[in-house]
């Protein structure tokens, strides 16, 4: 494309054969006399020329700004001379390449921290210069100077429309997107819908998420100060309506709200066991008081969302980050999850290792997903999908060694070397990719179906906003509507008549322990057992290969001593759930039912499963609730036989439960929880 730019036309004025050219010349040459006859009517010529008439400077302007764009660059307004409304006013005006000149060097302030933003001038000489003609008493204005030699490389036709002279946001299009903001929707989710509404594919708008962003950023928000007064006031409220409801927050200098982090008591039930796994969404912001806003989620052992804590920050730095996670540690009782997944930012990066040092980080795959059409639909073109396609068949891959081999040739065969998103993203693989990850507990939450779960319930969550006042009584609202969902969701789930495929011990034995969510999820892995074979290298150790491939497979090490099994695939260091492979073997051992430290509490039916629970409370409390479950799980059994019996149990039920309720709650959180589960 260099060369392209370089052969070109090329028109010099007059004295240009004696000397050259610079953007520091003042000379007043004019057209030659063979160019005179090219009138306004030529104007619209693909190329400027010397003698190229415009009615206006701003004309000129226009036309060599579409010019710079067919070839790949954009233009500034450089220097004028003369002075409108002073002698003849206006007499000469340069417009120059973008990247004409070059940044001064500006003196260093250790007190003031300096933006490491490398400029993109490099002293190029591309120009146009037009000049003031009174020719019969008429004011135009001619082209008396033009080069169009670049000592840098011109951008693809897909790649120019991403330079800041060409990335414009339209009355119209700005309407929108307020109208957007105050939905409370994401700025991916406005592009995604204006995308839609204009028809145009992913990446192919006039502007970009980081313009929708300042945009919104430059709309200044009304009656801050006295918003954050009455949330604040709102938070004092809560509290003294539950004093389990907790919150922090931290003022400015100018006794203005800071940050903010708070909790509900349910959620701070519910994390006690559902913590091990956690998102922490920091990719919206609070549109009415525009702060980022910040949402820790995690999944239930029915597969559904579960929310944990939100925080609303200042700014977006490591500082900010560091204390919202020590005000959900706080929350929290000081436990720290096992794993947290988060978006692609760098400070939370920092902050995270060092409040939580212990904790997995990864990064959330659908967060780095949703930017990929974005990143590389216009890069790839019709080969978007193909190297999609071959994205996810890498990120599924089991072994390290495979991955980086796989990424390799995936870089060399899209021609991705210099993709500054490729590497970023090989330079974080460790982060995302699953071979790197298969060792750490994600609940799950990398494939599709939770993540899209995750993501409408935040989408629920964030629809609550209105006045930064109302969001924190609003998103308990929301919250206690998406629990009501959940509960619903989780009888349907019970009430279910689970329908075993194998015929094996195995399978119904976990079906009596495991929630329809996760049983689900084994069975599909003991149905595919059935197609593996298992091979005993010597005492303990066995490969396991599908009976359609000759080579490869898996290792399996069984310790019959403790009943200890594991896999090099992993499956249930990341899921919690045993791997087809490990059940093969189980069964060619003849293990009738899985062993009990494979059956983890965070994936079994509460009802089921007291023992973790019951060691808190009270011996001859702990017996009672154990009948009580006992019969929960009979009358869920029978009243499922038909729909009258249904009917009767869930009138009957509902009569009980508003006693109940009427009742003085327990004032242990455990036993609050098994309570509540026992409602289930």
């Amino acid at each position: 494309m260099y060369k392209e730019g370089s052969l070109m036309m090329e028109t010099h004025d007059e004295y240009s054969d004696q000397r050259s050219l610079s953007l520091d010349d003042t000379s007043s040459a004019e057209e030659s006399p063979q160019d005179t006859g090219r009138s306004l009517e030529s104007s619209d010529d693909a190329t400027p020329y010397i003698g190229q008439r415009f009615v206006t400077h701003d004309a000129a302007y226009e036309f060599y700004s579409e010019f710079a764009k067919r070839c790949g660059f954009s233009i500034r307004r450089h220097r004028t001379e003369g002075k409108d409304g002073v002698g003849k006013g206006l007499t000469r005006r340069y417009f120059v390449c973008h990247r004409a000149g070059n940044t001064p060097v500006k003196a260093s302030n250790e007190s003031k921290p300096q933006r490491n933003r490398k400029s993109s001038r490099c002293g190029c000489q591309a120009y146009l210069r037009i000049s003031k003609n009174m020719d019969l008493g008429v004011p135009e204005w001619r082209v008396t100077g033009f080069t169009n030699h670049h000592n840098h490389e011109l951008l693809l036709p897909n790649q120019v429309r991403f330079l800041p002279a060409y990335r414009t946001i339209s009355e119209t299009d700005k309407n929108r997107i307020f109208m957007f903001a105050k939905t409370g929707i994401s700025v991916q989710q406005m592009m995604r819908l204006m995308e839609l509404e204009k028809c145009v594919e992913p990446g192919y708008l006039p502007f970009t998420e980081k313009d929708v962003r300042n945009l919104l950023q430059s709309f200044k928000k009304v009656d801050q100060e006295d918003d954050s007064v009455d949330l604040l006031r709102m938070c004092k409220n809560i509290k003294d309506k539950d004093p389990n409801f907790r919150y922090e927050y931290t003022l400015d200098v100018n006794e203005r709200l800071e940050n903010i982090a708070w909790s509900y008591a349910s959620s701070i039930q519910s994390y006690d066991i559902f913590g091990d796994a956690v998102v922490f969404d920091t990719t919206h912001r609070l549109t009415s008081f525009d702060m980022p806003l910040g949402i820790w989620v995690g999944m239930n052992n029915y597969g559904t969302p579960c929310f944990f804590a939100c925080v609303l920050l200042r700014e977006e730095n490591t500082r900010s980050f560091s204390w919202a996670l020590k005000a959900f540690l706080g929350f929290m009782n000081g436990k720290a999850p096992l794993t947290i997944l988060t978006d692609q930012n760098i400070s939370l990066k920092e902050a995270i290792a060092i409040e939580m040092p212990r904790t997995k980080h990864a990064l959330c795959i659908w967060f780095i997903v949703a930017k990929f059409p974005s990143w590389f639909n216009a890069v790839l073109g019709e080969r978007y999908n193909e190297w999609k396609a071959e994205f996810y068949r890498l990120y599924n891959l089991e072994m390290i060694e495979d991955f980086e081999l796989g990424w390799g040739n995936m870089v060399n065969s899209f021609g991705l070397h210099t993709n500054r998103h490729i590497s970023s993203l090989f330079a974080l693989r460790m982060h995302w990719a699953l071979p790197y990850l298969r060792s750490h507990f994600l609940a799950g939450m990398t494939t599709t179906g939770p993540s899209k779960s995750i993501n409408a319930f935040i989408q629920r969550f964030l629809s609550a906003q209105t006045r930064l006042a109302h969001f924190v009584e609003q998103a308990a609202v929301a919250i206690d509507f998406k629990d009501q969902a959940g509960e619903q969701q989780i009888m349907q789930q019970n009430l279910q008549n689970i329908c075993l495929k194998t015929g094996a011990p195995m399978e119904s034995h976990a079906a009596t322990i495991l929630t329809p969510y996760a049983f689900c999820k084994l069975q599909e892995e003991l149905v595919l057992a059935a197609h593996y074979a298992s091979f005993m290298l010597e005492e303990g150790y066995f490969l396991v290969r599908h009976h359609a491939e000759m080579e490869g497979g898996h290792k399996v090490i069984w310790i019959a001593q403790g009943c200890i099994i594991t896999c090099s695939c992993r499956q249930f260091e990341f899921s919690g759930i045993l791997c087809r492979h490990a059940l093969r073997v189980l069964s060619a051992m003849n293990c009738f039912q899985i062993p009990e430290q494979y059956l983890p509490i965070r994936w079994r039916r509460i009802n089921t499963a007291p023992t973790k629970l019951l060691q808190i409370t009270g011996s001859d409390h702990s017996e009672q609730v154990q009948a009580l479950q006992s019969m929960v799980s009979t009358l869920i059994t029978e009243s499922a036989k038909s729909r009258e019996r249904l009917d009767i149990a869930t009138e009957q039920i509902s009569i009980l439960l508003s006693r109940i309720k009427e009742q003085p709650a327990s004032t242990q959180g455990t036993t609050d929880l098994i309570i509540h589960e026992i409602h289930r």
